[in-house]
């Protein structure tokens, strides 16, 4: 027989039990034998005698399947592993569910569109523009860095047609673990005019591109705007760009054409297939200002996609970008699709690593 002793800390404001379900126990989710003791101030403890078969796998529940722990990013956990015998086991839960969705508020951001109409005068167009702002935004004095965000449609929208990033709810999740403090700027895509707009050269079946004007916009039109509506940290170390497929191809050629305005760069998917070789002579800068970028693609998106991101991260370090000066991070999911779900399930890893990651 061997004596385990599970020690959980999580938060303190929530009073539910918390159990322990595992192999030991045949995954009984509400097992008053495994019911942990609390200690306060969010600190959990539990001693288990058992005759064990290694490994010992386990979750940690408040008393069901639809209330049980989530990852540091609000997400689906795989089970906790112990291969060997030991004392004292320590895990740490940052999330949990309940009634099957994890709890938000009231770290949820303020939203505040901006403009239905923010004018585009490269483009001489017009466009919806909202702001995520921290949820006590206006209960501080704080200045916030700025992230700005590609097709708008997607990101905080539960109706999307085609799904969304649930930018809001992962940013109230940040928030909880004191990384949220960020605004995002969602700038709306052109609908049917999107690829066009997100395209910064030409394509033979695309036609001409507006992407370099788009940039223009984005760079000379609107963060001087967003700079002088909000309290920004306007410098370019506190200021990225980001999105995913064209809105990552487009995000690129953004962060590339204007380094004194954006260091970090999200690059989610990009569509690197409209122009393959970008990275390599359709470009030619240097970069002399610390910057990040983040790079994520899927396995199961197009059969080019992850050649596409490797030959992309291969060009930046091949061309004496990688000096201290830029940090690179490339992130895949072997069984990632192209889709606005898994975007948003990056999302958060991606702000860690690109402003809170000293």
């Amino acid at each position: 027989m061997h004596k385990f002793t599970f020690q959980l800390t999580t938060h303190s404001d929530d009073e539910r039990p918390v159990y322990l379900a595992g192999n030991f126990n045949d995954w009984a989710v509400q097992d008053e034998n495994t019911r942990m003791t609390s200690l306060g101030h969010g600190r959990y403890s539990l001693d288990v005698f058992k005759h064990i078969n290694f490994p010992v796998e386990y979750k940690y529940t408040r008393g069901g399947w639809d209330q049980v722990e989530m990852d540091e990013y609000g997400n689906s956990r795989d089970n906790h592993v112990v291969e060997r015998p030991t004392d004292v086991i320590r895990d740490k839960v940052h999330f949990w569910q309940l009634n099957g969705q994890v709890n938000y508020p009231p770290y949820l951001p303020k939203i505040k569109v901006i403009s239905d109409e923010f004018e585009i005068p490269q483009l001489i167009k017009t466009r919806r523009i909202a702001a995520l702002l921290p949820h006590n935004y206006y209960e501080t004095d704080k200045q916030y860095p700025v992230l700005y965000l590609q097709d708008g449609q997607n990101l905080f929208d539960d109706h999307a047609p085609f799904g969304s990033w649930e930018v809001d709810k992962k940013l109230a999740l940040l928030q909880r673990r004191g990384l949220g403090d960020i605004i995002v700027i969602a700038i709306d895509h052109a609908e049917e005019e999107r690829i066009k707009e997100y395209n910064p050269t030409g394509h033979a079946k695309l036609g001409k591109g507006q992407g370099r004007e788009y940039v223009r916009f984005l760079a000379e039109t609107l963060k001087p705007y967003v700079d002088k509506q909000f309290r920004t940290k306007p410098d370019r170390l506190n200021t990225g760009i980001g999105g995913s497929s064209m809105g990552g191809l487009i995000s690129i050629w953004a962060g590339f054409m204007y380094p004194e305005k954006f260091s970090k760069l999200m690059i989610f998917s990009p569509a690197l297939w409209v122009n393959p070789n970008i990275h390599f002579h359709a470009m030619r800068f240097t970069m002399t200002l610390n910057s990040r970028v983040y790079v994520y693609a899927g396995g199961a998106e197009s059969k080019n996609m992850l050649p596409n991101v490797e030959r992309f991260r291969e060009a930046l370090l091949s061309q004496e970008l990688t000096e201290p000066d830029l940090d690179i991070e490339l992130s895949i999911d072997p069984d990632g699709q192209h889709t606005e779900s898994r975007w948003g399930l990056e999302f958060p890893k991606a702000i860690e690593w690109l402003y809170f990651n000293k």
